[in-house]
């Protein structure tokens, strides 16, 4: 807005509002300000006065405590004869102009806004357009494309025919040319008999002896086979023009003459051969060379390559055969460990990849084709020398006579063949390295072990089993040795009811783990399929699970017995209304076996619990990764580990129902002859409020209700509903002891499958008659 003279008056110069004024940071304050400052002057520079000249001058003290100055007395008298507020029309006026020009503002503002609206709603409507006609191109790409693709499809499927022909009309072409030479062959035969002087170079040539005689063979066969099938005839006394007669003459001819050949070629291969084996004990490469070429004109030089590979020391010396087997087995008076075999195959292996090293050396400096020789070497040196050393190392255990677990076991046997397995894998790898020509090294290393690898998951699931058999003997020989003989009552001596023979022990399953652990190693090492490795790891572990079903439910069914025992002993001694001290004594006995008992049972569940968590950490760590890249494997581990341990939480729910019953035999035992007529007589001593327990409280009554609790929570990890409610009730059970005489009837509220166990123990309340219980909870339970 622009400032505005004072000397103006509002009527002569228009109010100027500007669209600025009202962009950015907009205050009210500030443009009511700057309108209505320069017409109250006054007002300014009263505010001025009163604070620059404050207390100058005469003053007077009113009886407010305020002063005023003589100045002020003579304002005043002026003032009644002034308008109080002059300004006013001038600012009416103001605000009325200024109405005005916010209307106008107003106006301009909506014009611009319909203006912009218009200007947007004709650049939708392009954009709009522009994506549409957008579509309709990129609709016709796609279908340009989808077009082409089945163009192109087409155009494939075309040139796979073409190629199919091609390949058919090859064939043909390759048949029909062979039997062009092998006419023209046959007709060179037939011109004139003995005459073998214009046969083609093919059976001239000394370097294709072997392809002549194989040609001749043929020709002489179908010349032969023609001339039993046209015999010649008379036909009114014409005999039949000829046939191939002088063909199987000369054919038979020419193959007598060849076997001369092919002896003498035969002598001349030997003759070359022992020149070559001499040349190498002299070490004499240029010679070897010579005749290795001169060698391979004698089938292909495949002789002279066998040869040479067969005249190896290491393939025909008797001292590195065993010196190999002393390397790797040692002494045969005693069993080699899995280490030091692996240490013997090292040391091994990395000579005979040194030796072959060497032997490439010279095979390149001699051969024509050195990498035919090389993958003869690479064969041999698996097939014979590695294959004798392995024959005598694996030696397979039988399943259904091992040897014992303290000799190796079945054990000994897998973690051999894990070792001989892993390292020849390394000698496979070394060998290709230096060098084998076209053999499949690595599949023919895999041919070495596929008899064992065929029975390998049997031989893991027995050892594993045998494994477990010896643990559960070398546990209860422990087990035996650690107990002493102890008499209980009504029992023989050495026969204790909280004595078990097998306790769970979370440290033996930690090792039937270890066990799996280390056979789930052999299954991956031995596995190289998905499928194959996902049926090994499943049988292995499901061995586990069900070891671990067996030893835990085992475990916990003796621990059954015990509380059955425990059972049994206090219904023998359960104490009457009068009995002797001797029965007393036996009944307590017969308490503490079944506290006892009872310790043992959680300590039991507690430790199955534990096994069970350490199975399901090792699934979830090792296992499941394993399973997962197959269909249904998975799914069907977790169904079996499912059923697996089922029979041990069948164990210890029902252990858990007979630990509740002793309870309640201990606390009715407790009550019947702790509890005393006076335990809840009131004080003599005249105190009217008195805090101290009763002697029932102290003699176990609160230490009931606590021990109680205490057990509750404790089971409550279990995550059995079922027992939960029954420690509930319990709990509601011992607070009978505890209530005053008016709240007993609430606490069975909601609860009335226990008013009548309640009811017998409310009787043995001293206050039972005075309080008048039986009538009060008699009408209560009618109602």
């Amino acid at each position: 807005m622009k400032e505005r003279s004072k000397s103006s008056s509002v009527s002569n110069l228009p109010l100027i509002l500007n669209i600025d004024d009202f962009k950015g940071d907009f205050s009210f304050d500030a443009l009511f300000g700057n309108l209505v400052n320069e017409l109250l002057p006054s007002f300014q520079e009263d505010s001025a006065d009163s604070a620059d000249g404050h207390g100058i001058g005469g003053t007077d003290v009113l009886p407010n405590g305020h002063t005023r100055t003589s100045s002020d007395a003579t304002k005043f008298a002026q003032g009644l004869s002034a308008p109080l507020f002059p300004e006013v029309d001038a600012l009416l006026l103001l605000f009325k102009n200024s109405c005005k020009e916010l209307v106008d503002l107003r106006k301009q503002i909506d014009g611009k806004l319909s203006n912009l609206k218009k200007e947007v709603s004709t650049q939708d409507d392009k954009h709009r357009k522009t994506l549409t006609e957008l579509e309709k191109g990129v609709d016709g790409l796609f279908n340009s494309f989808a077009r082409l693709d089945s163009r192109i499809s087409s155009v494939g499927q075309t040139a796979a025919k073409v190629g199919d022909h091609l390949q058919s009309a090859d064939a043909q072409r390759e048949t029909a040319s062979q039997a062009i030479e092998l006419i023209k062959y046959l007709m060179e035969f037939n011109r004139n008999p003995g005459s073998l002087m214009e046969l083609s170079p093919l059976f001239s040539d000394d370097s294709r002896v072997a392809e002549a005689a194989s040609i001749a063979q043929k020709l002489r066969s179908f010349a032969e086979e023609d001339i039993s099938k046209a015999m010649p005839s008379v036909v009114g006394g014409a005999t039949a023009s000829r046939g191939l007669e002088v063909a199987v003459a000369n054919l038979q001819e020419y193959c007598n003459g060849m076997v001369t050949v092919l002896s003498h070629s035969s002598e001349l291969e030997n003759r070359l051969l022992a020149r070559f084996d001499a040349a190498s004990q002299r070490r004499e490469l240029s010679t070897m060379s010579e005749c290795a070429k001169i060698l391979s004109q004698f089938n292909r030089g495949t002789s002279a390559m066998q040869h040479y590979v067969a005249t190896r020391p290491m393939f025909i010396d008797v001292e590195v055969m065993n010196s190999d087997n002393k390397l790797v087995l040692g002494d045969q008076s005693s069993q080699a460990s899995p280490n030091y075999v692996a240490r013997g195959l090292s040391k091994l292996y990395k000579e005979i990849t040194d030796t072959v090293r060497k032997e490439a050396a010279t095979i390149m400096a001699v051969f024509p084709s050195p990498n035919d020789v090389m993958s003869i070497l690479v064969q041999r040196v698996l097939e014979q020398r590695v294959t004798s050393l392995l024959d005598k190392l694996l030696e397979k255990p039988s399943i259904a006579h091992p040897r014992p677990v303290g000799e190796g076991g079945i054990l000994l046997y897998l973690r051999m063949l894990a070792v001989a397995y892993e390292k020849t894998q390394e000698l496979a790898r070394d060998l290709r390295a230096v060098g084998c020509g076209d053999l499949d090294v690595e599949g023919l290393t895999e041919s070495l072990f596929s008899a064992h690898k065929d029975e390998y998951s049997e031989y893991e699931q027995a050892s594993l089993r045998q494994l477990y058999q010896a643990k559960l003997e070398e546990l209860r020989a422990e087990s035996q040795k650690v107990s002493e003989p102890s008499g209980t009552i009504g029992r023989s001596k050495g026969a204790s009811v909280a004595s078990s023979p097998l306790e769970i022990s979370v440290a033996a399953v930690t090792e039937f783990v270890r066990w799996n652990e280390e056979a789930i190693t052999r299954c991956t090492l031995f596995s190289s399929l998905p499928a194959t490795l996902a049926a090994n790891v499943r049988s292995v572990f499901t061995c586990l699970l069900h070891q671990v079903s067996q030893y835990i439910t085992d475990g916990l069914e003796r621990a059954r017995d015990s509380l059955t025992e425990a059972a049994s002993l206090r219904e023998r001694f359960v104490i009457g209304s009068s009995v002797s001290r001797r029965v007393t004594s036996q009944a307590e006995a017969a308490a503490a076996a079944g506290e006892s008992s009872f310790k043992s049972f959680m300590v039991a569940v507690q430790r199955a619990g534990s096994s069970v968590a350490i199975v399901q950490q090792y699934f979830a760590n090792s296992i499941s990764r394993l399973l997962l890249p197959v269909d249904g494997s998975h799914a069907a581990t977790c169904e079996e580990m499912a059923t697996a341990m089922s029979s041990a939480e069948g164990a210890a729910f029902k252990g858990l129902h007979q630990c509740i019953e002793t309870v309640m035999a201990e606390v009715d035992r407790l009550l019947s002859t702790e509890q005393k007529a006076a335990d809840y007589h009131s004080p003599d001593d005249g105190m009217v409020h008195d805090h101290r327990p009763t002697n029932a409280c102290t003699s176990g009554g609160l230490r009931l209700k606590r021990d109680i609790t205490e057990y509750g929570e404790f089971v409550r990890s279990f995550n059995a509903p079922t027992v939960d409610e029954k420690f509930e009730l319990l709990g509601i059970l011992a607070n009978v002891f505890i209530v005053a005489p008016e709240s007993l009837s609430s606490l069975f509220e909601g609860t009335p499958s226990i008013r009548k166990d309640a009811q017998r123990f409310i009787q043995l309340r001293d206050d039972y008659k005075s309080a008048k219980l039986a009538s009060r909870l008699s009408s209560l339970w009618s109602s």
